[in-house]
């Protein structure tokens, strides 16, 4: 798969204080790449360096093939920014800000009205075309914010904080546009999110930033393989065989009144596998099993305090 984003020795300091420092980072095309960190990490610094909005103090960059120190302009043609506060102008109609949108970056009058009524179609924003953009609901502005993003056809969109204050089911209208941009246009998403539930839910590879540096990257799966804290829970379906097991398969924790034990767990199949032929010799009956993996919630905690040591 192509490399759409290549960063190599990032680094960018405010007087004494390095906020980025070191970073490498490779996005592939036509995929969604999430930065995840606390407060202060350097995200933002990082999406402003790579849209052009500053410069890095040192590190090579490449966008869509191209230098970022020298080609910005190409750079700046590439890509879109969508930001965690709407650009809609509320006394425009959909419609009318999407022609804006298209005014500016010189499409043309007759192609303008062409590209204006495919995204709001796109974007489920017909029937609210000509309707004042302050007459929208929130999931709505953030949708015609990233259709105006994409009058521009670019191939690689930032988003920051995309669904931050709407609602559940709006959320998930743009989860799903978001899987279509990249599915069916090859569009490379860099998104920076609060949301780690989002970042599972949309993102191909993670990076998660700590203090300027880069503390682990990989796919969801990959990070929370990361960190311990996987475990098994098993009811018993009475007190006999709660009582027989709980001491012989290796439980860190029991409750008596619900008739439960916790084992740990690698993520393997091995710790199911031998639990399963134990119960099984023994004829020991088990009312409820349940597999507890780490989230990314647990990988960002444990790595980011273990980074700040």
């Amino acid at each position: 798969m192509r490399t759409f984003v290549s960063v190599t020795g990032l680094r960018k300091s405010y007087g004494a204080h390095r906020v980025l420092d070191g970073i490498d980072l490779a996005i592939p095309q036509g995929t969604v790449f999430s930065l995840l960190g606390p407060n202060g990490a350097g995200k933002t610094t990082m999406v402003q360096i790579l849209s052009t909005l500053i410069k890095a103090d040192a590190g090579e960059i490449r966008v869509a093939g191209h230098d970022l120190a020298r080609e910005p302009d190409e750079v700046r043609a590439a890509i879109g920014v969508t930001g965690q506060f709407s650009a809609v102008d509320s006394f425009l109609t959909g419609e009318e800000n999407l022609r804006l949108m298209a005014d500016l970056l010189h499409l043309g009058r007759a192609r303008g009205r062409t590209r204006a009524r495919e995204l709001l179609e796109r974007f489920g924003l017909t029937d609210a075309a000509r309707k004042p953009a302050a007459t929208y609901s929130g999931g709505m502005r953030r949708r015609l914010d990233l259709a105006m993003t994409m009058v521009g056809t670019p191939r690689l969109i930032f988003l920051d904080e995309p669904t931050t204050g709407l609602d559940p089911r709006s959320r998930r209208t743009m989860w799903q546009i978001v899987r279509d941009l990249v599915r069916q246009e090859g569009v490379t998403i860099f998104l920076t999110t609060q949301y780690l539930e989002e970042a599972d839910e949309l993102a191909d590879r993670i990076a998660l930033l700590s203090q300027g540096r880069l503390v682990a990257e990989g796919t969801p799966e990959e990070l929370k393989r990361m960190v311990p804290g996987g475990h098994l829970v098993v009811r018993f379906a009475d007190p006999d065989g709660y009582r027989r097991a709980a001491g012989h398969v290796g439980a860190t924790s029991s409750d008596d009144a619900a008739l439960t034990v916790q084992i740990p767990d690698s993520g393997g199949v091995r710790t199911l596998r031998k639990l399963l032929e134990w119960l099984d010799t023994h004829a020991i009956e088990v009312a409820e099993l349940s597999v507890h993996t780490p989230d990314l919630d647990d990988v960002f905690l444990a790595l980011t305090q273990e980074s700040s040591r």
